[in-house]
């Protein structure tokens, strides 16, 4: 992924905080489009916190790994994840 690229959230996923959990609910027309919700652990949560349709790929890397000890590769396999959901685009 390029460090340049700006992350949008789909505005037809909502997320709600509930007690120290981040869930992510797809919103759809009917119940039988719905595949499941998403539970973020705080590594993906504060991702999807950093994704604000502004910051470019490179940005929330920066501030993502100075945050936590992960490998670069993790925070690439969540982005993938979050477009194969349609999560952001």
């Amino acid at each position: 992924m390029r460090d340049g690229k700006i992350f949008k959230k789909n505005s037809k996923i909502v997320v709600r905080k509930i007690e120290d959990e981040t869930i992510l609910m797809p919103l759809y027309s009917t119940s039988e489009e719905i595949d499941c919700i998403y539970t973020l652990n705080d590594a993906a949560a504060r991702i999807w916190e950093l994704i604000d349709g502004k910051r470019t790929l490179g940005k929330i890397k920066k501030i993502f790994l100075d945050e936590f000890d992960v490998a670069e590769e993790e925070l690439a396999d969540f982005l993938k994840d979050l477009e194969e959901i349609r999560a952001v685009s």
